[in-house]
Formats: structure tokens, C-alpha cells, sequence
């Protein structure tokens, strides 16, 4: 089966924005979602791509407005200064790692409770309490945030790692085979590339 292996990182605006059209392409075209929270700013260090506090005025300009009309266009809320962001994105990456070894649950959504939390909620993804809220709101057992670190921890650097030579320079990134596609807005292209190779 065609496998689309998803790089993100629990605290981009753009991976809140994409919703939950990625997991509509994947049923669309009954391919499988390899979910891979991985660590951007090593990405960024490695690729020579400044933190979002270090870039230009313009960019920082920019991006603020299309976060604001991507949302809209998305029909989707949004905090452009979350109360919570930047926060440690660890034990929310963990958990989206602890819940897919686990199964059982409904991932995708689990993976946009976190990002609504951050971007539309004004919630801490960092606390146990809110990613708890959002692993059971998604079928999943509360518990597993606090287990699984270590090897959370491990595959979070493994990630990183295979991001780096899938060719990943931001998120969200969905990489299927060669092909990388970065951005909530190629998910149009990946939707036809899988039409393609089908």
C-alpha cells in the first residue's frame, strides 16, 4: 500500500490550517498516513532557514497575513498570538507518537485537537491535562501521555533525522516516496499525484 509519511510539528500555524484535508486525500485514494513529529528548528539549523523570531520584518509581515487569509479561506478560526506559542512541543509530539504505536483511536483527529488547542483554543499543548483532553476526545487512552517517553524521545530524533534526508525544509510536509510536497496548500498536488500512480 502507498504510504504518505507526514513530517509536522505540533505548533505550525500551517499544520493547524491544513485541517484534516490530508486524511481526506489518503481515504480518497486508500493510501496510509505514517504521522512523524520531528524537530523544526533542527531542520531550519540544518538547512540555513532563521526561526520565525530572527527572520526579516517582510517575512514576519507576510506570514501573518496568510495565516489570517488562509483561515478564512479555510473557514477556520485562529489566534495569530496564541497565549501559549512558542511552547515545548515534546509532550505533544510524544503523545501523537505513543498514540500511533498504540492504534485504536482516531490519529488525524488527534493530531488537529493539538493544533485547534494551540491556534483556535488558547491552551498550553505543552500540559498533560490538555493533550489528556485531546487523546480521549479522539479515542484514545489519556494514559498514554505519560508513557512511551523514552521511546518517544528516540523516534522524535529518528524522525528528525529521516526529514533531513527525505529532503524536508518546513511543515507541514507529506513526502510519498521521492516526491515531497511542502505546505497545506500542495495538498491539491498530492491529491493528483496519487491519482497519478494509482
Amino acid at each position: 500500500m502507498t504510504q504518505i509519511d507526514y513530517y509536522l510539528f505540533p505548533l505550525s500555524p500551517f499544520g493547524y490550517l491544513a485541517g484534516t484535508r490530508l486524511e481526506q486525500v489518503a481515504a480518497k485514494h486508500g493510501v496510509s498516513i505514517n504521522y512523524k513529529p520531528f524537530g523544526l528548528m533542527k531542520i531550519f539549523e540544518e538547512v540555513g532557514t532563521p526561526p520565525p523570531a530572527e527572520r526579516h520584518l517582510n517575512k514576519g509581515k507576510y506570514r501573518a497575513q496568510d495565516i489570517v487569509r488562509v483561515a478564512k479561506f479555510n473557514d477556520m478560526p485562529v489566534n495569530l498570538k496564541p497565549a501559549h506559542w512558542p511552547t515545548n512541543p515534546a509532550p505533544a509530539s510524544y503523545a501523537i507518537i505513543a498514540a500511533q504505536n498504540a492504534g485504536g483511536g482516531d490519529l488525524g483527529g488527534l493530531v488537529h485537537a493539538i493544533f485547534r488547542a494551540c491556534w483556535a483554543e488558547d491552551k498550553d499543548i505543552a500540559q498533560d491535562d490538555v493533550i489528556k483532553t485531546c487523546l480521549s476526545a479522539n479515542g484514545f487512552d489519556a494514559g498514554l501521555a505519560d508513557s512511551g517517553l523514552l521511546s518517544g524521545a528516540e523516534t522524535f530524533g529518528r524522525n528528525t533525522e529521516e526529514a533531513l534526508k527525505a529532503g524536508v525544509i518546513g511543515t507541514p510536509t507529506y513526502v510519498v516516496g521521492e516526491q515531497v510536497f511542502w505546505g497545506q496548500d500542495r495538498l491539491p498536488h498530492l491529491d493528483a499525484y496519487l491519482a497519478e500512480i494509482a
